[in-house]
């Protein structure tokens, strides 16, 4: 019988490779040849997966927002009966991809931001995700801060926005040396609290800092 080809795990293979070379030399230096050569498949294995370098590289940046999609997820599985607060401070970490595990992973990201500036594919696949970000900030900002008598009302939207555009630039500040991982932590730590602060009051703010035990454990090495 044929060998039977599993071609959603060999799309994943290819987008790994993808990502290892966006990594090493930007996304202007992925040719198919390259990807099927770092992922140890034919170049006809790469051309039956995607039939344009477009398209692999728009399923790559989904995959590359899915990963991070999957983390955020899994620290919600894995407690619980946190708060919403402690919850949008955990996704907002995520997102800006400050550790040093996933460094590598921010390069590849911002590559692909630049290159969708002139890609309308990519444009596309980047919007989506972040409208899917912006969605889930708004549902967590909403529950994590409802107004207070006497306060301004939140705009749960508009905060959600502020917060994205946030852990963005915190990811480009990081990478080029301007902020240390630590410090982007502190930036962001002191954005949410001003959050709560604004409207329940500072008594009332989450009293868990978000990535409290990643502080102790990853900010020495991380900071190098």
């Amino acid at each position: 019988m044929p060998k039977q080809v599993d071609y959603a795990d060999r799309r994943h293979l290819i987008a790994d490779a993808v990502c290892r070379l966006a990594d090493e030399r930007g996304l202007e230096g992925v040719t198919l040849r390259d990807v099927a050569a770092r992922a140890q498949v034919s170049m006809g294995a790469v051309q039956r997966c995607f039939r344009t370098k477009e398209e692999m590289l728009a399923f790559t940046l989904g995959r590359v927002g899915d990963r991070i999609g999957e983390r955020i997820r899994a620290r919600l599985v894995a407690s619980p009966a946190q708060s919403a607060g402690t919850a949008l401070g955990h996704a907002a970490t995520e997102i800006a991809l400050l550790r040093e595990e996933h460094r590598a992973e921010a390069r590849v990201w911002l590559a692909f931001v630049a290159q969708a500036a002139v890609n309308e594919t990519l444009a596309a696949t980047l919007k989506a995700n972040y409208a899917a970000l912006q969605e889930a900030f708004t549902h967590l900002v909403a529950e994590a801060a409802p107004s207070a008598d006497g306060l301004t009302p939140l705009d749960a939207s508009h905060e959600a926005r502020a917060l994205l555009a946030l852990t963005d630039g915190l990811t480009t500040h990081v990478l080029i040396g301007h902020l240390t991982p630590r410090a982007a932590r502190d930036v962001l730590h002191a954005h949410l609290a001003n959050l709560w602060a604004r409207t329940t009051g500072p008594t009332t703010a989450p009293a868990d800092r978000p990535d409290q035990a990643d502080r102790s454990d990853r900010s020495d090495r991380s900071d190098g």
